[in-house]
């Protein structure tokens, strides 16, 4: 266990900083699988209105520092290529 004032201190802003991120990546997550919802339910005008809920979204969590922006890219690309071709 930490001894240092300080260090002690960053385990509880981690802790609290942890569950943030967790919530944050569980948001995303929902957005995305809503598009996939969309997209299994062959309904194209509605992926399309999800795909532009979910892409601030998950260009927020990158700004937040919980996504890499390389990977929020990937799965936006993924995601348009997928509603484009449905």
């Amino acid at each position: 266990m930490a001894q240092h004032q300080s260090a002690m201190k960053r385990i509880r802003r981690d802790a609290r900083q942890t569950l943030r991120n967790h919530s944050r990546l569980s948001r995303v997550r929902t957005f995305i699988k809503k598009v996939e919802a969309a997209l299994m339910a062959g309904d194209k005008s509605k992926a399309q209105e999800a795909l532009a809920l979910a892409q601030p979204e998950i260009m927020r969590s990158v700004t937040k520092g919980v996504l890499h922006r390389n990977t929020a890219a990937r799965k936006l690309s993924r995601l348009n290529a997928r509603v484009k071709a449905a």
